[in-house]
């Protein structure tokens, strides 16, 4: 079943969509370089407005999670695990995520883990729920890719 697609906001449409090619994107500044996530008008560090969304290796590690055991809504079936993900890029750029392709129980904090999207569940694609694939590019994910709608979600989870 497909994971229900996230309230779309103009800020952060890009994130959602970028998934769409297998690559991570996220917001980033361009004078100091800084990574913002979640996605912010401006930077943090420098206050520039100059923020655009870069691609990153989709590379991380697993900095905290928790296992769900308990059905908060009919799309997520139990158990999975929610777990925040450092990414490599930028010590303390972190994704609230979906670590998947293992047992729940084999999670670990400091596991590595890769980026791979599933598409949302949205009005356009009900019933429609391949996923993605992961950033490499598999011959599935490419499918779903090549016939994604520009308007599509793609959440990232993230693989052992």
């Amino acid at each position: 079943m497909p994971r229900p697609a996230p309230p779309p906001t103009p800020r952060a449409a890009e994130y959602w969509r970028s998934g769409a090619d297998g690559v991570l994107r996220i917001a980033r500044c361009g004078p100091c370089g800084t990574y913002i996530h979640p996605p912010r008008p401006l930077c943090p560090q420098c206050h520039s407005a100059d923020v655009a969304f870069a691609p990153v290796s989709g590379k991380g590690t697993v900095y905290s999670f928790t296992i769900n055991r308990y059905q908060w809504t009919p799309a997520l079936e139990p158990p999975y695990v929610l777990a925040e993900v450092d990414l490599a890029e930028q010590p303390g750029l972190r994704l609230l995520t979906a670590v998947v392709g293992c047992p729940v129980d084999a999670v670990r904090i400091g596991m590595p883990v890769t980026v791979a999207f599933e598409r949302a569940d949205d009005v356009e694609h009900s019933g429609d729920s391949e996923p993605a694939g992961d950033s490499a590019g598999d011959s599935a994910g490419d499918s779903a890719r090549a016939g994604g709608n520009p308007g599509t979600v793609w959440i990232p989870v993230f693989r052992p």
